[in-house]
């Protein structure tokens, strides 16, 4: 109760509300996400299927982190079941000890996640987490040129990457950062 107070008073303030919701139990979070439809619920290993239900007939990203369940040996969240409820799932690493590769990996082989769907969780769907998927996320005309060229032109091979560094070019706002 005291989260939806601070929460939808957050909102009346023109906040969009992101929640850090069913990490290590079942509590409801998704459930309020899903309530106040907020911009992402996060983590949401113990979601429930009324939770998955609720972010997913309100909009609600679901921000997933593999690597959280991998350094504290929990039970990844159910991906494939939140993207074959109509949720938008995006992937993030929340700093844990990682990378991009290794939660691409985690994504792909414990939450069953697609390669495509594992694109567009770290791209799109992780812009749109932010409330940024207008300007930031997927190359289209209008949007800021933001991207990394890989080594391959496989993207099958990605999630087999988990200890390599596969991007061979970064570019920023149109800007090259990194060549490799």
């Amino acid at each position: 109760e005291q989260s939806r107070k601070l929460l939808k008073a957050a909102q009346a303030l023109g906040f969009g509300a992101k929640l850090h919701a069913d990490e290590i139990v079942s509590f409801g979070g998704a459930e309020l996400a899903g309530e106040l439809k907020a911009l992402s619920a996060d983590h949401l290993l113990q979601a429930s299927d009324e939770g998955i239900k609720a972010l997913a007939q309100n909009n609600v990203v679901a921000t997933l982190l593999p690597l959280t369940a991998f350094t504290l040996k929990e039970p990844y969240a159910r991906g494939r079941k939140m993207i074959d409820s109509g949720c938008a799932v995006a992937l993030a690493t929340d700093l844990n000890p990682g990378s991009i590769p290794l939660t691409f990996a985690l994504a792909c082989i414990y939450m069953k996640l697609t390669v495509a769907e594992a694109i567009t969780a770290i791209t799109l769907n992780g812009a749109a987490a932010l409330g940024r998927a207008d300007r930031i996320g997927s190359i289209e005309a209008g949007k800021q040129g933001d991207f990394v060229l890989l080594g391959t032109d496989n993207p099958h091979i990605l999630p087999y990457y988990t200890g390599m560094n596969a991007v061979k070019l970064t570019i920023k706002g149109g800007r090259i950062l990194h060549s490799n």
